[in-house]
């Protein structure tokens, strides 16, 4: 743990969560926080050794943990990891969308296959995965009372918010990823009581999407470009989780929360303020100037 939590360790405490892409990286360390915090977890992944690697991992801390073989894009495993979930874990009460693919390509050198791949993982199967879990996590699904409803929080970026380099596909996906958030907060918010949010982290120390994005071989030091100066770290996404999926965030529904630092509203700084400093001295002497009157002559 990066840091001692704020939260007490019961806060989640007979919660199930189902977190794709829960074997690794971000995800991994929702998965990890939230089982420290009380919640029974079951991680989803295409890829067997990864889950069954996490899985030990978390129950080395004590932790209900199940792995599930599965691809987010494919309805028919949407629909058999929710199932096998709740049978084995008795309910679900917070799906967590974390699987998602991204590299990094100028638009003329993507293909469409590429863009489309990207989509398919990020936009399609975060519906897919919530449309699975909707009877489940609804008011009155399995093991939960008539006034119990769920949480789906979708991890989503910032890259949307303007524009970035070399992730046209990636920031297409998230704004898709965003706007079904938002729907789904309207919709199941209302008939299911269920609540929609999302997470968009900025730069994260430590996992595979930063190796992609910003290899050693660019030589560029991601916190340079934070407000904050530095690097968020995967317990800070983890604990923005557990605010949004707790009674903290009991009335928070269809928001996307950024958590990076304030990256995404920094711009260069052109001038020191010391610069500033002169070139608003000088403005001012020249406007004094302008305004002063000619000495009169009688």
């Amino acid at each position: 743990m990066a840091d001692e939590s704020p939260f007490r360790n019961t806060v989640l405490k007979g919660k199930v969560a189902l977190i794709t892409g829960g074997g690794s990286g971000i995800c991994f360390e929702i998965a990890t926080q939230f089982g420290l915090h009380g919640a029974m977890v079951a991680i989803m992944g295409r890829r067997k050794h990864v889950l069954d690697a996490a899985v030990a991992s978390l129950e080395s801390l004590g932790i209900r943990a199940v792995g599930v073989q599965g691809d987010v894009r494919k309805k028919e495993d949407a629909s058999r990891v929710v199932e096998t979930v709740v049978e084995e874990l008795g309910r679900l009460d917070i799906l967590i969308n974390g699987a998602a693919g991204n590299f990094l390509s100028a638009a003329e050198d993507l293909s469409p296959n590429g863009f489309k791949t990207v989509m398919d993982i990020d936009t399609v199967g975060t519906f897919t995965m919530s449309h699975a879990a909707v009877n489940y996590l609804k008011q009155g699904g399995k093991g939960k009372g008539p006034n119990e409803g769920g949480v789906i929080i979708s991890i989503s970026a910032t890259l949307h918010y303007s524009a970035n380099w070399y992730q046209i596909h990636v920031s297409a996906a998230k704004a898709a990823v965003d706007s079904l958030t938002r729907s789904l907060a309207l919709e199941w918010g209302t008939d299911y009581k269920i609540r929609c949010n999302g997470i968009a982290p900025g730069p994260i120390s430590g996992t595979p999407g930063m190796e992609k994005l910003n290899p050693e071989e660019a030589g560029i030091s991601s916190g340079d470009a934070v407000p904050l100066g530095k690097m968020g770290e995967k317990w800070d996404i983890a604990m923005a989780a557990i605010f949004l999926a707790s009674e903290s965030g009991k009335y928070i529904n269809g928001a996307v929360l950024p958590v990076d630092g304030g990256s995404w509203l920094a711009k260069p700084r052109y001038i020191s303020k010391e610069q500033l400093r002169q070139f608003g001295r000088a403005v001012e002497q020249r406007s004094r100037s302008k305004t002063q009157l000619p000495n009169s002559k009688l």
